[in-house]
């Protein structure tokens, strides 16, 4: 059989003619794709689209002669909160089928999901029967439970779907989810995003680990990067722990001191050392963060929890993030944590923040 291999530009959908194998649905016009073609039982072409990595072209070409490529169509996405509703309308724009299930689900994500085109299936237990990947992106918290909850869908249903857990979990979490899923007969992947919302011009990455990781390469695009990192399951979440850790443990311990410096009275002089000082480009940094952290502070409060359970895991000390939690639970508490990140005042700086909570603590 002979095989030869070409780049083109193409403005049509991706397509398979002649085989019992579908090609991926999504490619934007215009687009390199790459074209097969085979000497044996007549030539066919496989179209393919774009991709940002160009090894996924030969992981998908030679799994598609052995016949191990798992061809995506249609994702369920729970839920479609803030991060959620983004990473699905970017899955949605590359041209799959995006699904959700709205039942017992607030007003809230419902207008979120009508916002973004997404097709309500109702009930957990038809979205995994429906969808080829389930993607969870929610409150850590509720990630075990939602597992559960998929695996009775599972059984039920006697689907092999992909269950694709994207929450900032720490590793043993992540085992004990793969366990639940796999027990019911489920594919199971271990996903962390890293980064903002995908909307506007903004990106983020999705880290992928776990066998035939690569699979989820499919759902990439321009603002959805997605990185295949090892076929170890809780890699993934492992290197979020530690960038979270990093990133929401710093704001946390910064976000602090700065309530603490407006209590005592001493903030205008700690403002002036701090503008002074090598630690200026940092300040600046955490005062930015701050307006858009308190309506996602009841969210970070397990997930500073489970980074608490990662590194007691790894023989460093837990205390330190036990202590963050403590303070994204009294941030979660005040009015301004009870915003969300529709409706949350958009002027609101981030000393004003400091000050709001300063006068929250104080009541308290």
């Amino acid at each position: 059989m002979t095989i030869i291999v070409y780049l083109k530009r193409n403005s049509e959908r991706p397509n398979l003619a002649g085989s019992r194998r579908s090609a991926p649905t999504a490619t934007d016009p215009d687009r390199s794709v790459v074209v097969f073609h085979s000497g044996h039982s007549g030539s066919y072409s496989i179209t393919l689209p774009a991709r940002p990595r160009s090894s996924w072209y030969g992981f998908w070409f030679v799994n598609y002669l052995k016949g191990d490529a798992m061809h995506i169509e249609k994702v369920g996405v729970m839920t479609p909160g803030d991060m959620g509703q983004a990473v699905a309308m970017q899955i949605k724009a590359r041209g799959f089928t995006v699904c959700t299930a709205l039942e017992k689900r607030s007003e809230r994500s419902r207008a979120l999901a009508r916002e973004a085109g997404l097709t309500d299936v109702g009930a957990v237990a038809r979205l995994v029967a429906e969808c080829d990947v389930v993607l969870s992106v929610m409150n850590p918290g509720a990630a075990l439970d939602f597992a559960r909850e998929a695996a009775d869908a599972l059984r039920a249903s006697g689907r092999q779907t992909l269950i694709v857990d994207c929450n900032a979990i720490a590793p043993d979490t992540v085992h004990e989810i793969a366990g639940v899923i796999q027990g019911a007969g489920g594919r199971f992947l271990d996903a962390s995003i890293i980064g903002p919302p995908p909307r506007g011009k903004a990106k983020t990455h999705l880290y992928v680990s776990g066998p035939a990781a690569a699979d989820l390469e499919q759902l990439a695009g321009p603002q959805l990067l997605v990185h295949v990192i090892s076929e170890r399951i809780a890699d993934a979440s492992a290197l979020k722990m530690c960038y979270g850790a990093l990133n929401k443990g710093t704001q946390g311990l910064w976000l602090e001191v700065l309530v603490a410096a407006k209590r005592l009275g001493v903030d205008g002089l700690l403002d002036q050392q701090l503008r002074e000082s090598h630690q200026a480009d940092l300040y600046n940094w955490a005062l930015g963060q701050f307006p858009i952290m308190p309506p996602k502070a009841y969210r970070w409060v397990p997930e500073m929890l489970e980074i608490s359970k990662t590194l007691a895991t790894a023989g460093i000390t837990p205390k330190v993030f036990q202590g963050t939690a403590e303070i994204y639970r009294f941030v979660a508490g005040t009015s301004i944590g009870k915003e969300t990140p529709e409706n949350r005042d958009k002027a609101r700086d981030g000393k004003d923040v400091v000050r709001l909570l300063a006068e929250e603590r104080s009541r308290s």
